[in-house]
């Protein structure tokens, strides 16, 4: 009878845990990183048998080995690989987007300056002295000079908000980095198969996700599931043998990024946040110098046209802007009667000349030709985001198939495990019954 009343005693024991299990699976069907748990139970030795040699019939009921958690290593890999490819396209996406916006003529109106210009300089062909035609054109002159200028305003703040959104990244990405070496210290001194250890892998695959969506990272494992990162390009350790690398990032006088790992070696990633916010870092930065360089050749070829002719009082046209960058172009403070509208031979002439001006390398085409350039841009940006993100998507999926809870399954499960606790229960009491028996009839 001792037999039997040890043999339901470690089914109660086995049900119970698994119950316990299911209910812990149950509970956190929706919390984000959880990996569906089972309870691996195997048949208990008999006393006195040994693995090679067991007796005849000696029963010895059922042991837990230990918890396992419902992952498939090459599911995860994909899924952060294609998550760092999405988070880097989409807070590329997500800066061009801006820079979009800072160069847009709703935000500048450099565009409808220039046409202003031209229009009124038209105008001008026709009433050379009128001087509020005269005046209007030194005022598109200088909605053009302001837009410029705004536009560079927002750009300078912009690349000083990606290098800041950089900094607050490579902290969150340091604080990861710790936070998985303490996983790593608690890993190894978890019990195997312990309900604490699946929680702490749990936590780690979370710190993995997390860190891989923002930055390549090579991931190696060892016997107890601590994990060692190496930067994937160059195979510098971040976290290992003990040891925590953090990385900093610095912003030079344009605004393009630079991280570096403690050592000083330059970590370079092609995926993740980290390596979006350094491509948006020289997006910016190109278009701040594009700026500056549409600024001056404007400049300089309206300055050049209307330093071609003469004003109302017969002297040689002055210089309409100041300035040889988008952020100092600035309107000259011109009187209407300083407006060069005549040439050489006629009151009109050089107005005429001015807006004989259009065609392909115009400062207005240029300017649009340039809008087009990062509307290009960003549409490809987007349609790289869509793709990404369907991509990232469809990984994740194939992972949650693996490891998320289903809660019919575990409905199922419970009732199963429930009526073994039942017969486990029942065989207790049918030994307890006998041996009343047994002690009566004596």
């Amino acid at each position: 009878m001792s037999d039997l009343l040890g043999i339901g005693a470690s089914g109660l024991r086995a049900y119970s845990a698994a119950l316990a299990t299911i209910g812990d699976n149950i509970a956190n069907a929706q919390s984000p990183g959880y990996a569906r748990r089972s309870l691996r139970l195997r048949e208990a030795m008999a006393a006195g048998d040994t693995a090679l040699v067991r007796a005849n019939v000696r029963p010895g009921g059922v042991e837990i080995g230990g918890i396992d958690r419902s992952v498939d290593a090459w599911l995860i890999a994909d899924s952060r690989l294609s998550s760092g490819d999405a988070e880097r396209a989409a807070t590329r996406l997500e800066w061009m987007g801006r820079v979009e916006g800072a160069l847009s003529d709703e935000t500048n109106g450099i565009a409808s300056g220039l046409t202003g210009l031209f229009t009124t300089a038209d105008l001008l062909t026709a009433d050379p002295a009128n001087r509020t035609l005269r005046s209007q054109f030194l005022q598109a002159a200088d909605d053009i000079a302001s837009g410029f200028r705004t536009a560079a305003g927002q750009l300078s703040d912009m690349a000083d908000g990606v290098a800041g959104a950089a900094s607050s990244e490579t902290q969150s990405f340091n604080a990861n980095l710790d936070a998985l070496e303490q996983i790593n210290i608690g890993l190894r001194k978890a019990r195997p198969g312990s309900t604490n250890e699946a929680g702490l892998l749990d936590e780690r695959d979370r710190l993995l996700d997390r860190i891989s969506a923002q930055a390549g990272v090579d991931i190696s494992l060892d016997d107890r599931g601590a994990a060692t990162l190496r930067v994937a390009a160059t195979g510098d350790m971040l976290v290992g043998n003990g040891e925590v690398h953090p990385i900093s990032v610095t912003a030079g006088a344009d605004g393009r990024l630079a991280f570096a790992t403690d050592g000083g070696a330059p970590f370079t990633t092609a995926t993740g946040s980290l390596a979006g916010l350094s491509e948006a870092a020289n997006h910016v930065a190109d278009q701040r110098a594009d700026l500056d360089a549409l600024a001056g050749q404007f400049a300089g070829q309206i300055n050049a046209a209307h330093q071609a002719g003469f004003d109302a009082a017969g002297n040689a046209g002055a210089a309409l802007f100041t300035g040889t960058t988008a952020a100092t172009l600035t309107a000259a403070a011109l009187t209407p009667d300083q407006v060069a509208a005549a040439d050489a031979s006629s009151g009109n002439g050089n107005m005429l000349a001015l807006g004989a001006m259009r065609g392909a390398d115009d400062p207005e085409s240029l300017w649009s030709g340039h809008l087009a350039t990062q509307a290009q841009a960003t549409a490809s940006a987007r349609a790289q985001d869509a793709a990404a993100t369907t991509r990232a998507d469809a990984a994740a999926a194939a992972r949650a198939e693996v490891s998320e809870i289903d809660l019919d399954r575990e409905a199922g499960d419970l009732l199963r495990f429930q009526q073994a606790y039942s017969a486990a229960a029942r065989t207790i009491q049918v030994a307890r019954e006998t041996m009343q028996t047994l002690l009566t009839s004596l």
